[in-house]
């Protein structure tokens, strides 16, 4: 977890591996996704949605979401400690910005605040806890339109949510759809149909989608065992987590580890 904000390149963000955004995950810091070229699709918060440029996704601390961006998109990561409450949000937001003046504002805060890191100046963390301050104060201006307002949501975006939030409860680490139904008050199929209808596959593939992201980050970012990753998600064997990895991503995991 980092201790003052940093801005990073979506290219650097992910450090080449697509599937850090791409995947179901949570991360540790609050975050503003600003795409400045290109497009894709958000799935947080029970929803799916398209993103175009221009977009700034506001994503909180802990809060599950993947973001599917094209292999032309082109954009930058403010990366906030969540000691800050920096959105001051209770869900993600997902800001399509028409005005030029705003986005020239946040393009110039967010450059400014690159500059600091790579000069290395003198007083670097205040000097950045400022720009950061500037950003927020941006958020916070864009988020009062009527157009920038939340969407309603129906029923099944509703219950899809909860599931979302339940995601990264530790209570619910390795659960399995049906107890995240049972968890949730409904049946494992009437969860699937609302997942379907909220955001276009399953509460299975999202399941899936998560653990692909965990097993993988483990691999990469970790030289933990494949056989203590296996324990740490709870799969049941060694040779089941690798089966695993093999089905989805046409590798074992050692193989998956020699290629990074």
């Amino acid at each position: 977890m980092i201790d003052t904000p940093q801005i990073r390149s979506l290219a650097n963000f992910t450090g080449g591996h697509d599937w850090r955004l791409a995947l179901l995950h949570d991360d540790p810091s609050d975050l503003l996704i600003w795409v400045a070229r290109g497009q894709g699709l958000l799935h947080t918060d029970g929803s799916r949605r398209g993103v175009g440029a221009h977009n700034a996704i506001l994503i909180t601390h802990s809060q599950v979401f993947a973001l599917d961006l094209g292999r032309q998109a082109n954009g930058l990561v403010a990366i906030i400690p969540p000691a800050h409450n920096s959105w001051n949000l209770e869900t993600a937001r997902q800001l399509r910005i028409r005005d030029a003046k705003a986005i020239s504002q946040l393009s110039g805060f967010i450059e400014a605040a690159q500059r600091e890191v790579s000069d290395s100046q003198p007083i670097l963390d205040a000097a950045l806890s400022a720009h950061q301050r500037l950003i927020e104060v941006w958020v916070r201006r864009q988020i009062t339109p009527p157009e920038h307002a939340p969407a309603k949501q129906n029923a099944s975006i509703r219950l899809i949510r909860r599931f979302f939030a339940n995601l990264p409860q530790p209570k619910m680490k390795g659960a399995t759809m049906a107890e995240h139904a049972e968890q949730l008050g409904v049946t494992p199929t009437h969860l699937a149909r609302a997942s379907r209808t909220a955001t276009g596959v399953t509460t299975a593939d999202h399941l899936t989608a998560r653990l692909l992201h965990q097993t993988q980050t483990a691999m990469v970012d970790t030289k933990t065992s494949a056989k203590d990753i296996a324990t740490q998600l709870r799969f049941s064997s060694a040779t089941y987590f690798t089966r695993f990895v093999q089905q989805q991503m046409g590798k074992t995991p050692t193989q998956l580890r020699q290629q990074t």
